[in-house]
């Protein structure tokens, strides 16, 4: 008759046995595949001699492949997607706060020689490393108040920082709080994540990356009725008042109670919703009359930005894509409970 306490230490025992073998197992995958050949091997090296990649730069991108969940080595270099969700895993296991700085700069430098930086409009956007300094991005805080129109000032592995005026205060009561931030690639799409604030400088806070963007798709130029006052000035000194009837990232319709030739340049001030005023210089594309029943003296015209105008474009996107969001959640059937 086995006695209980003769049960518990077979237990134990086949516990201990059970154990030992999964680190072995363990032990034995890790050897595998910091040893071992991966696929596609010999066409990642072809690449790797293509894209002319320092030593540094060679060895950087071997760990970030052995520490990613991919097999194929040559598969992270044919994707802005693979590659940075590879280097998230790299930083994650690695901690990117003890990673050197020189892999940090190999991998910086990887990131461009690949083309895989944002500015690559044929590459997907899926990581805030894929931004560049002086691209123009937007803090919204939780407290409802407008969004903070800002740029990238300093961009590395670990952070990344943005201008903050005196204006919206000295920044240090968002230290260790999280913060939407809002950027628009044109003819793309507006991407949106949560970060942490790590530290607020004068005249920047210092944010958190993000691997974790979401990404609402827009039509090109998708325009949307406004009707919203404006001012306009003419190239003769004379000012008027109008009305903004629509407009999309590419042009505007409005209403002037005087008509303009085609190709005439005239200046615009009007308040876009949310997020203030702008003022930008238009080109009169051509006038259709005295179309609007609600202001029979003006007349409609159609108008392209020119000039200076990427802030505009950009908020006018973003303006347009919290409408149709609105819009949606409005529309969206009730959801039943369970």
């Amino acid at each position: 008759m086995i006695l209980p306490a003769q049960l518990a230490w077979i237990a134990l025992f086949v516990t201990a046995v059970l154990f030992l073998l999964l680190l072995l197992e363990i032990q034995r995958s890790h050897h595998r595949r910091v040893h071992s050949v991966m696929f596609d091997t010999e066409a990642f090296n072809e690449r790797v001699r293509a894209y002319q990649f320092t030593d540094k730069e060679i060895s950087t991108l071997e760990k970030i492949v052995r520490a990613s969940r991919y097999e194929n080595k040559d598969a992270i270099i044919n994707s802005a997607k693979l590659f940075e969700e590879a280097v998230s895993d790299f930083y994650e296991f690695r901690d990117v706060l003890s990673v050197r700085e020189g892999t940090l700069d190999a991998v910086t430098s990887l990131r461009r020689k690949l083309n895989f930086t944002a500015s690559n409009l044929l590459e997907a956007v899926v990581s805030t490393r894929q931004f560049n300094v002086n691209d123009r991005i937007d803090l919204i805080l939780d407290d409802g108040s407008p969004a903070k129109h800002s740029n990238i000032l300093r961009m590395d592995e670990r952070q990344f920082s943005i201008a903050y005026g005196e204006q919206y205060g000295n920044g240090r009561g968002l230290v260790g709080e999280k913060v939407h931030i809002r950027w628009t690639r044109p003819e793309d799409a507006v991407y949106t994540s949560v970060v942490k604030v790590l530290e607020a400088r004068p005249g920047e806070l210092v944010l958190s990356h993000s691997s974790s963007l979401e990404k609402q798709q827009l039509r090109r130029w998708v325009r949307e009725i406004v009707n919203l006052p404006l001012e306009a000035d003419f190239p003769d000194g004379e000012s008027c008042k109008g009305i903004l009837y629509d407009l999309s990232a590419g042009g505007i319709l409005l209403g002037l109670p005087r008509e303009c030739a085609p190709g005439q340049h005239i200046h615009i001030r009007f308040e876009l919703p949310s997020f203030g005023k702008e003022d930008v210089e238009v080109e009169i594309l051509r006038s259709i009359g005295r179309k609007n029943p609600e202001h029979p003296d003006f007349f409609s015209q159609t108008a392209s930005f020119t000039g200076t105008f990427g802030w505009t474009q950009e908020r006018v996107l973003q303006y347009i894509f919290e409408v149709h969001k609105a819009k949606k959640a409005e529309n969206s059937p009730p959801k039943v409970a369970n």
